[in-house]
């Protein structure tokens, strides 16, 4: 599954692809990969790109019409540029291809998912807080003001396993099961040790490997092109 430090990727290589140009189409090919109906997907086209966003591990492109595509990569979807699209619409199948979004130029790209589980979701919004996993997001652990005080605050009273809390994208957004194992690892801590019952020494050098870990992976991943992210991230596990 994508999380914190490939959709950071992800966002830094569309801002650079995508940030002023204009939509031609936008074409769900899969049936369930859309979540939203009003605005329509068409809303999007001839609009222009102004900004690639990133809300924990959710990716948005922000459009001049004021409108927000949304995507949600969920455990085995993924996003696939290319610099010149086939000719003609994509053809519905049984194929991984869910989602396909043509520029003007002639670039474009497609989202994809492997496997029989359907869980890859775009919505189209006017807000991206009326996406429900957005809404629900906890602070990021990457912003600048998530500091070690607020991270001990929503440890406190936390009843959860260690690698349970970290998951829990309304307590921390954009960790997941990979890196919540890198970060436990590099705190030499256990997972099934509750988050209530770290000590404030404990606390820190665990916000510690939390900032570090992640931090440390954003840049190994920067500047890496979409197709080969996946094998960015594989290569720099030290548990998985």
């Amino acid at each position: 599954m994508p999380e914190l430090p490939e959709v950071e990727a992800l966002t830094d290589f569309l801002t650079e692809h995508l940030v002023g140009a204009r939509v031609a189409r936008v074409l769900p090919v899969a049936v369930s990969v859309l979540k939203t109906y009003d605005p329509p997907v068409t809303a999007l086209e001839g609009a222009r790109v102004t900004e690639v966003r990133r809300h924990g591990k959710f990716l948005d492109l922000v459009a001049d019409s004021g409108l927000h595509l949304v995507t949600h990569l969920a455990r085995a979807g993924w996003l696939q540029w290319r610099d010149r699209l086939p000719d003609g619409p994509p053809k519905p199948g049984k194929g991984p291809l869910a989602l396909r979004v043509a520029l003007e130029t002639g670039e474009g790209f497609d989202l994809t998912e492997a496997g029989t589980q359907k869980r890859l979701a775009v919505y189209v919004v006017r807000d991206p807080a009326q996406v429900p996993g957005i809404a629900r997001l906890g602070p990021d652990p990457l912003a600048a003001d998530f500091d070690e005080a607020r991270f001990a605050a929503l440890l406190a009273g936390e009843r959860r396993q260690l690698k349970g809390a970290l998951r829990d994208q309304s307590l921390i957004a954009g960790v997941g099961n990979a890196y919540s194992d890198e970060i436990l690892h590099a705190a030499k801590m256990s997972p099934f040790k509750l988050a209530a019952s770290l000590t404030p020494e404990e606390t820190r050098h665990l916000y510690d490997a939390l900032r570090g870990t992640l931090t440390e992976a954003v840049e190994r991943s920067r500047g890496v092109a979409a197709g080969r992210l996946k094998s960015e991230k594989k290569s720099g596990l030290r548990v998985h």
